[in-house]
């Protein structure tokens, strides 16, 4: 019983909206963390890769050049990353985030943290 309220409470807090701004290839990206549809139940028993407080089904809006991304979380092992097959974004701790774009190649968008707006993370 404890393990679900544990649970339930991570879930309502994830819910808040985090956002978090990058200074990408010149221009300003704004990160929001959406929270997706997750079995609670599962939780007890422990769903994979659950790392960085993200769950399988969570996603981030990326708003990025007049353009909004929404990109489902990916279930690969390490930090947390998100796809949709032609965006790739991942933040490993600590170091700028990986910001791809697949158009026949692979185009690297140099990231790093905007020093004018404030950083939010749980």
């Amino acid at each position: 019983m404890l393990h679900l309220l544990v649970a339930a409470l991570l879930l309502i807090l994830w819910a808040l909206p985090v956002s978090a701004d990058w200074l990408c290839d010149g221009d300003r990206l704004q990160l929001e963390r959406v929270a997706g549809a997750v079995d609670v139940r599962g939780l007890a028993g422990g769903i994979p890769n659950s790392s960085d407080g993200t769950l399988p089904g969570d996603g981030i809006l990326l708003t990025w050049r007049g353009t909004t991304l929404q990109l489902p979380r990916t279930n690969n092992a390490g930090p947390p990353s998100y796809t949709d097959g032609r965006w790739w974004w991942r933040e490993p701790v600590g170091e700028a985030p990986e910001f791809l774009e697949r158009r026949g190649d692979v185009i690297e968008h140099a990231c790093e943290p905007l020093v004018d707006a404030p950083v939010q993370t749980h």
